[in-house]
């Protein structure tokens, strides 16, 4: 069975959306070509495909066209979702979606925010994931005064992941300097399998 999508100007989640919704219509095992029209969608669909054990490919076709090839087990992908399914009662997930705490003063609130990061660092019991969007990116990128906290978060195996339209938004994406680039899926879908999601 093969199938291709094309998903060339569509913004995030929607390609990788589409691939899964692709990949459910499977009925055996195949090959699914998704074709976008950027290197972060191509990226997204890659790091789907592993989450699901799918072999995965990704060819640059021309400028702003690239094409992502997945090996479709069945079987694979049944057992991914069964394992995720189990773990809907997973850890704790700390969501930063400003890089600072709080309403009021921003000079306070970029203080408290530090202030709360290290903290962090200091708890018996760590988040299992740190997902920041929107102006929260910057706690990420270099020159943040969380920088050293967050990598030894990171250290600890703490999994962090900053949007990637928020990066590409703020310009900031080569400045990444913790983590992972994540998409509106994973960090929806890591949000879902959380016990508790802290926000500050």
């Amino acid at each position: 069975m093969e199938k291709v999508i094309d998903c060339m100007g569509m913004g995030c989640p929607l390609p990788v959306v589409n691939a899964k919704k692709a990949v459910e219509e499977f009925t055996e095992d195949g090959r699914l070509t998704v074709q976008v029209d950027n290197e972060t969608a191509m990226k997204n669909l890659t790091k789907f495909a592993a989450s699901r054990n799918f072999e995965v490919s990704s060819t640059k076709k021309g400028e702003n066209a690239y094409e992502v090839t997945m090996l479709v087990k069945k079987a694979s992908s049944e057992e991914a979702e069964q394992e995720k399914a189990g773990g809907r009662q997973g850890g704790v997930t700390v969501v930063l979606s400003a890089n600072t705490m709080g309403t009021g003063e921003e000079k306070l609130g970029k203080a408290l925010m530090k202030a709360f990061i290290f903290a962090l660092t200091s708890q018996d019991e760590l988040p299992e994931y740190i997902v920041c969007y929107n102006t929260g990116a910057y706690l990420t990128t270099e020159g943040s005064d969380s920088l050293a906290d967050l990598k030894n978060l990171e250290a600890a195996g703490v999994k962090i992941m900053t949007c990637g339209t928020c990066l590409d938004y703020y310009q900031i994406k080569d400045k990444l300097a913790v983590g992972t680039v994540s998409n509106m899926y994973e960090i929806v879908e890591t949000q879902m399998r959380s016990a508790l999601i802290v926000r500050p």
